[in-house]
């Protein structure tokens, strides 16, 4: 075995799928030989073994060879899912650095994302997983961990194709999905509260809804791994590093700039940044990748990635173009100083399929993002009058 397998066996990311059929023990799963990283052209193989990017073996979710996980500073929010994100590339290309889009990854490149939560009592999942169990971000302890799904992003010859892998019970193996699925589970929030939701994995055409960026094309994309979400520092086997430069040291990055020329986007979470700033962050991630002139919902006006800066494309006293239910009856996506005047937190706060935002991919509210938006909204000055 590899060195660097053997540490992606010991420093593992620690959480639990109790009350689920117990899993392999560490014998039986070691003597499972662990697949070799592939770029599959045009096949799709049933199972996400196959693949090598991410697999069990001994209790745990490892990474193959060349696997790199990363994370961002702000994710899109996913009914409070833990992710493991990785990126793997052939021997010989790299992506070319792109200071606004995602990354250029080149043909042969396979992301992964992982959706997992860490467990509780009877197999509840909770809110938050517990950071101090975080060791590097080099795989899953799955002891206390639920993996819901997998889903995988290559690029192949003919441009992008997104895959779906759905974990069964036992946490031993993870299948080809293209139907979508309702996962019931009971939520255990940070005060204690216990709530019930069906965490939907998506079926095989609802990637474009978020992937597709531009709606001309309808070609699906990376949309997370961008310079400004990925440049800070993160942990991988024991050694903290900036994300973007260890990817150029692994070869698998060219034409990075200097460290001051890189774009940085705050985390949405760091109280140390300003409201606003944070609360653009949240919407550019959450919102932002459709709510573009080139976007699904480029029709609207509302424009909230970060490259909007102007008053009313990012809904400050903006009428809505076609919400229609979705309004609550209220005049402007934005009002100063009124968050329950406002359409946009309105929308955010709702389940109800005709009037929620963002429309696929949560079940749950984001209480703590909404909080920030109605905060960002109630301390801005002026008037739609």
């Amino acid at each position: 075995m590899s060195l660097f397998r053997m540490f992606a066996l010991s420093l593992l990311l620690v959480t639990a799928a109790a009350g689920c059929t117990k899993p392999q023990t560490k014998t039986e799963a070691e003597a499972q030989p662990l697949a070799d990283p592939t770029f599959f052209a045009s096949e799709n193989p049933k199972s996400l073994k196959d693949w090598g990017m991410v697999q069990v073996s001994g209790g745990s979710l490892v990474l193959g060879e060349r696997v790199v996980s990363y994370d961002l500073t702000t994710p899109l929010f996913t009914d409070y899912a833990q992710k493991l994100r990785t990126v793997w590339m052939p021997a010989g290309v790299s992506a070319d650095y792109n200071p606004d889009d995602a990354l250029s990854f080149p043909v042969g490149t396979v992301i992964t994302k992982t959706f997992f939560y860490q467990t509780g009592k009877n197999g509840q999942v909770l809110q938050n997983a517990d950071q101090a169990l975080i060791h590097d971000g080099d795989g899953l302890d799955l002891e206390h961990v639920r993996m819901i799904e997998t889903r995988l992003l290559i690029h192949r010859e003919e441009g992008w194709a997104a895959l779906t892998y759905l974990w069964n019970d036992a946490q031993t193996e993870a299948v080809l999905h293209r139907i979508g699925e309702a996962v019931p589970l009971t939520l255990v929030r940070e005060n204690g509260t216990k709530e019930p939701f069906n965490y939907i994995v998506p079926n095989v055409t609802q990637c474009s809804a978020c992937h597709a960026t531009n709606v001309a094309t309808r070609v699906i994309q990376p949309i997370g791994p961008k310079a400004r979400l990925m440049n800070h520092d993160f942990t991988f086997a024991g050694k903290s590093e900036n994300q973007l430069t260890r990817l150029v040291d692994m070869g698998y990055l060219k034409g990075l700039p200097a460290q001051k020329e890189l774009p940085l986007q705050v985390s949405w979470v760091d109280t140390t940044a300003s409201v606003d700033a944070r609360a653009r962050a949240y919407l550019d991630v959450n919102c932002g990748h459709c709510h573009t002139p080139q976007g699904p919902a480029g029709t609207s006006g509302l424009y909230l990635d970060a490259s909007a800066t102007q008053p009313k494309p990012t809904g400050v006293c903006k009428l809505p173009v076609a919400a229609g239910a979705g309004t609550g009856n209220l005049l402007y996506d934005i009002v100063p100083g009124k968050a329950d005047k406002s359409i946009i937190p309105y929308r955010m706060h709702s389940i109800n399929a005709a009037e929620m935002m963002p429309e696929i991919g949560r079940s749950t509210r984001d209480d703590e993002g909404i909080a920030l938006i109605r905060f960002w909204i109630d301390a801005m000055e002026g008037s739609c009058q």
